[in-house]
């Protein structure tokens, strides 16, 4: 017990600093992606807070399964650099009872995370989805440049000669007014100010010293001119205020949804596609029996007018079959859509289990391969691990790919990365129980920063054994 609690402690600090390393290096490239929608759009702080919250969410299930396999190698190497772990084998303990306390934490991660999957990710997923689409929809604020016409504002034209960066101050001004489409109203002012309310509902124009033109369309007589001295004008801003959308305003798409609601959509749709197929199979027999009891009628074997009958039912069954193949297509049309979206959900059902389960896979590979380097540092460790997560994620991505147009099941998409780095790591462990590998990490490690290096492993006292 006391062995497990000191591999478990040397575990712990490794697993956090990587934890949040990666979940601030996936936080910065998510924000990165969104930099576009986000700059510009006047949104407030508690938006942002909220969008970062929510979007913790898939990070940490990436973060965690990456986590282990850099904490185990950090952890392994350093034991195997201290010689702690062939102390360990000396006192006859097993390689596979070193492994037993990370196991069994693997295991207990794994089990968190699918709950994590089903219970958290799908509704932090769609209150993701929503907010981003809320932000897209917000215009950003209003832009006025000098000597160009300015359409921001709904049924109206606004075009200014000079504009102060240091005040909402206004020049030249002339307002080309549409929201009447039964009246032409243009607006000219020698100076003025724009402000929006405080909801962004309303965009105030405060005019000084200008004219208004009115016009009637349909009566070009009844031209108008006023002149003013201060005249302001109030235009409908919509689209400049951010406004949050219910959480049931769209439809939930297979990332925003749990396990068993997949499972029982993906059950309706095999109903709908069963239900297609019979109705596909009826048709089709009762065309071919109506057709075949058709011609048996129409063909009298001794009357003049039997080639007359023949053409008549053969022109029927023509239409029929046209009427017939056009509704057939319909249903294999409905069918294939339908086993298009089955694939996409078994996927995301897969994957709600496959990620998990990828703690304990490179629990597996990542001990053998932490005593064979024999270092415990963090370049050491972050240079093994990325090419075990590139294989892993190239894997996962491509597998998702194929299994989403159906050249592959989804189970063989989701878990054959699994599969395959499981029986490289069952592999390494068995040789590595029977036997001491050691990895020529000198050969490799020449363009580690010196920092990130482990301290090379010291002799024992009293030289070499003879």
């Amino acid at each position: 017990m006391i062995l497990h609690k000191h591999i478990l402690r040397t575990h712990i600090g490794p697993f956090l600093f990587s934890f949040f390393t990666l979940t601030f290096v996936f936080l910065l490239q998510f924000l990165i992606k969104q930099l576009d929608q986000l700059v510009g759009k006047g949104l407030g702080v508690w938006v942002i807070i909220q969008l970062v919250s929510l979007s913790l969410a898939w990070i940490v299930v990436l973060a965690v399964p990456m986590s282990v396999l850099v904490a185990t190698l950090m952890a392994f190497g350093s034991l195997s650099s201290h010689g702690e772990i062939t102390a360990m084998k000396a006192s006859g303990v097993s390689l596979y009872r070193m492994m037993a306390p990370l196991m069994a934490s693997a295991v207990v991660l794994a089990v968190l995370l699918v709950q994590f999957n089903n219970d958290v990710l799908p509704d932090a997923n769609h209150k993701v989805a929503s907010l981003l689409r809320d932000i897209h929809r917000k215009k950003p604020t209003l832009t006025l440049e000098p000597g160009v016409f300015s359409q921001d504002i709904q049924g109206y034209s606004i075009l200014v000669r000079r504009t102060f960066e240091a005040s909402n101050d206004l020049e030249g001004v002339t307002i080309f007014d549409y929201s009447n489409p039964n009246l032409s109203v243009v607006i000219t002012a020698q100076r003025g100010t724009i402000s929006f309310s405080q909801d962004y509902r309303k965009l105030i124009m405060d005019l000084w010293d200008g004219e208004i033109h009115r016009m009637e369309l349909a009566d070009p007589n009844s031209y108008r001119l006023s002149e003013f001295e201060k005249h302001r004008l109030t235009m409908n801003a919509e689209g400049f205020e951010f406004e949050r959308s219910p959480d049931n305003a769209f439809a939930r798409g297979d990332r925003e949804l749990s396990a068993h609601a997949m499972r029982t959509r993906v059950d309706s749709l095999l109903r709908q596609n069963e239900e297609a197929r019979q109705r596909i199979e009826a048709v089709r027999l009762n065309f071919f029996q109506q057709n075949f009891a058709d011609s048996i009628h129409a063909i009298p074997p001794l009357m003049p007018s039997a080639p007359f009958l023949t053409a008549q039912a053969y022109a029927g069954a023509m239409r029929r079959g046209e009427s017939i193949r056009t509704m057939l297509n319909v249903e294999e049309s409905r069918i294939s859509s339908n086993s298009r979206q089955i694939n996409s959900y078994m996927v995301e059902v897969h994957k709600k289990y496959a990620i998990p389960a990828s703690c304990l896979v490179f629990v597996l590979v990542g001990v053998p391969l932490g005593i064979m380097a024999r270092r415990g540092g963090f370049g050491v460790a972050a240079s093994l691990s990325f090419g075990f997560f590139l294989v892993y994620w190239a894997s996962l991505i491509g597998g998702e790919k194929l299994a989403d147009r159906g050249f592959i099941s989804p189970f063989v998409g989701m878990w054959f990365a699994n599969i395959l780095i499981g029986s490289l790591g069952l592999y390494l462990t068995i040789r590595m129980k029977r036997e001491s590998m050691v990895i020529p990490w000198s050969k490799f490690t020449r363009w580690v920063p010196r920092h990130w290096r482990a301290p090379e492993p010291m002799e024992p006292l009293g030289g070499h054994e003879r």
